[in-house]
């Protein structure tokens, strides 16, 4: 076989071996842009373009709403965002009826689309109900006359 075939061996070897790059997924990332018209839509709008791996990019001013569809990480999206000197964060918003309580203080937004809630995390339900404790110990239904109003 002798050098010059084991050489060629070896570089063989060593150029099947390649990083296998891990693939970034697909995934649709929505923010929340504080946008005021048409002109803020275009100028969001030319940024998130320009973000690399983005296929598409759909912006509503009135919902103060941009999503990004592609091979994007959510990060570089964010950040991109930001560098138009709007107000900017991840859209915060989900269906109501994905929501355990929709209607504690923390999910509950004026401001928030038709029919959505802020998503919130699970742990705010556990502490915060509907109905507070003492109020439905201060009527007894097994004694009517016993209320502690009185």
């Amino acid at each position: 076989m002798g050098i010059q075939g084991t050489m060629d061996y070896i570089s063989d070897l060593l150029s099947s071996v390649k990083k296998r790059r891990k693939k970034k997924q697909m995934q649709t990332v929505a923010l929340k842009v504080r946008m005021d018209c048409e002109g803020c839509e275009r100028k969001v709008k030319n940024v998130l373009s320009g973000v690399k791996g983005a296929k598409s990019v759909d912006v509503d001013w009135k919902q103060h709403k941009a999503t990004v569809t592609g091979y994007v990480e959510p990060k570089k999206v964010l950040k991109a965002a930001q560098s138009t000197k709007k107000k900017v964060e991840m859209w915060p918003y989900v269906p109501y009826t994905l929501v355990a309580n929709p209607y504690v203080s923390q999910a509950y937004d004026k401001k928030a689309p038709p029919n959505h809630v802020r998503a919130i995390p699970v742990t705010a339900t556990v502490t915060e109900t509907t109905l507070d404790d003492h109020y439905t110990s201060m009527f007894s239904d097994e004694n009517p006359d016993a209320c502690s109003i009185m």
